[in-house]
């Protein structure tokens, strides 16, 4: 069985939402080589995105456009299979795209069942809350970055969830990736 895999962007305060403008991926003052490093080894051990409409349509306008990306994130972006979880979006204007229209759960449960490597979630606030409620993530993958917001969504803001830890490492930036599995 594949494993769901939630990987977000947060403040030391736990805030992954982007609104205050604290997150950048095309910001190059600070050297990053380590973290695309590690981005590179999670994108080789996945074969499959899923995301809610809004980072979808967000991905879609954004990244394709980026002829200059020397991360390796536009090139995979345009070729992974991609998930779109919505009851408007019609039709996805984007290559390798799908958008999942059933019960969540049952939806997510076939990608699971289905051959093939990780699936990744990231961004998509309320559907990662939907699947953490669901019980449906099996492993989360936060990339700590080094501020403080005061406010924002976070990824666990109403529920709670007890983690095993998984892994640490930090970056020569200050950010750090924490991998936790929910304990069942």
């Amino acid at each position: 069985m594949r494993k769901l895999v939630v990987t977000e962007n947060s403040t030391v305060d736990g805030v992954i939402d982007m609104a205050g403008g604290w997150f950048d991926p095309r910001d190059n003052e600070v050297d990053r080589s380590d973290i695309t490093a590690a981005l590179t080894e999670q994108r080789e051990a996945a074969d499959a995105l899923l995301v809610g409409r809004n980072t979808f349509v967000d991905f879609r306008d954004f990244w394709p456009k980026q002829t200059d990306d020397t991360t390796g994130v536009s090139d995979y972006l345009n070729a992974v299979d991609k998930y779109v979880v919505s009851s408007t979006l019609t039709e996805p204007g984007w290559q390798n795209s799908t958008v999942l229209r059933g019960p969540l759960v049952d939806e997510v449960e076939v990608l699971k069942a289905a051959p093939g490597r990780d699936i990744v979630t990231t961004g998509s606030i309320r559907l990662v809350h939907a699947l953490i409620a669901a019980n449906l993530v099996d492993e989360f993958r936060l990339f700590v970055f080094p501020v403080a917001v005061g406010r924002g969504a976070r990824l666990f803001d109403s529920t709670r969830e007890d983690l095993a830890l998984l892994e640490t490492r930090p970056f020569t930036s200050g950010v750090v990736l924490l991998r936790y599995a929910p304990k069942r």
